[in-house]
C-alpha cells in the first residue's frame, strides 16, 4: 500500500509557513481577520487552533486550505506561495497537497464509500480501477472494508467521518486539514476518530485541526492559540497527547522559531 503523507518532500522539512500575514475584510469599516500572523508547521507534524468565534480560526483555515489569499504577507504551501498562483493553479494545488475533514463530513449523498473516496482523485486523470483500488485501501485502514458498498445515509456519523478521513488521504497529500472534526460525534465515536488521526499522524501525516474543544486539542503536539486575528500564543505538548509546559506568549503574533 502507498505510504500516507508522504506527498511533497521535495519542499523541505515545511508544510506550512505564513509570514506577517494579514487579512482584512471591508464591512463598512476594515475588518482585520488576521492581523500579522506568522506560523511555521513542519512537516509530519500534529498542530490544533484554537481560539474564540470571530478569533480567525476559518479564516486562517481558509488560507492554509488554498481557499483564499491574504490581504498582505506570504502563504506558503508545499513550497508553493498562495498568493502569487492564478485561480487554476490554486485548485490544482489544494487538490493535490492538501486534503479537508469537516464537521459535515460533506459527503456526496447518491455515491457510496469507495465511490466518495476515489473521488479526488477523478480530477487527477488517475484510472478507474487504480482509483477504486487506493479508495478500497484506504477505507480498510479506516476500518471500513465491509462498508465499501453503503452510501452516506447507511452509514454512522462515525462511519461517515471515517469515509471523509479516507477521502481526504486518498491523494496522499502534504497536509491535512480538519475543521471540528469531531463536532457531531458521540463521545465513543469520537475518541475512534481521534485514534484514527493519531495513527496517519504517526505514519507521517502532517495535521493541523481546528477545535474549540480542549481534549480534542491536546491530542495534538502543540496548540496555536488565536485571539483577536492574533497568535495569543503557542502551548507545547511535546510528543502528541502528551501535555507538557506551556510556551511563552508569541511576541507580536509571532511564533519565535
Amino acid at each position: 500500500m502507498t505510504e500516507t503523507g508522504g506527498g511533497a518532500e521535495a519542499s523541505g522539512a515545511t508544510a506550512v509557513s505564513l509570514e506577517n500575514v494579514r487579512k482584512t475584510y471591508q464591512l463598512g469599516e476594515p475588518v482585520h481577520a488576521l492581523d500579522g500572523v506568522s506560523l511555521e508547521v513542519p512537516r509530519g507534524s500534529y498542530t490544533a487552533i484554537m481560539g474564540p468565534s470571530g478569533s480567525g480560526k476559518s479564516t486562517l483555515m481558509n488560507l492554509v486550505g488554498c481557499l483564499d489569499t491574504p490581504t498582505e504577507g506570504a502563504v506558503v504551501v508545499d513550497g508553493a506561495d498562495v498568493a502569487t498562483l492564478s485561480d487554476r493553479e490554486r485548485t490544482t494545488l489544494r487538490g493535490t497537497t492538501v486534503g479537508f475533514v469537516f464537521q459535515t463530513f460533506n459527503l456526496m449523498p447518491r455515491l457510496n464509500a469507495v465511490e466518495n473516496v476515489a473521488l479526488p482523485q477523478l480530477f487527477q486523470g488517475v484510472g478507474r480501477d487504480e482509483r477504486r483500488e487506493r479508495a478500497r485501501e484506504l477505507l480498510e485502514r479506516v476500518g471500513l472494508g465491509d462498508r465499501i458498498d453503503h452510501v452516506p445515509n447507511e452509514l454512522s456519523g462515525g462511519q461517515r467521518q471515517r469515509v471523509a478521513l479516507a477521502r481526504a488521504l486518498v491523494n496522499d497529500p502534504a497536509l491535512v486539514l480538519a475543521d471540528e472534526p469531531s463536532g457531531n460525534l458521540d463521545t465513543e465515536t469520537e475518541a475512534e476518530v481521534l485514534d484514527l488521526f493519531g495513527e496517519f499522524h504517526d505514519a507521517g501525516t502532517t495535521l493541523v485541526v481546528v477545535t474549540h474543544e480542549r481534549h480534542v486539542a491536546e491530542r495534538a503536539e502543540r496548540i496555536v492559540h488565536l485571539l483577536d486575528g492574533k497568535i495569543e500564543r503557542i502551548e507545547e505538548l511535546g510528543s502528541a497527547g502528551d501535555p507538557g509546559e506551556p510556551a511563552e506568549p508569541a511576541d507580536g503574533g509571532r511564533e519565535d522559531r
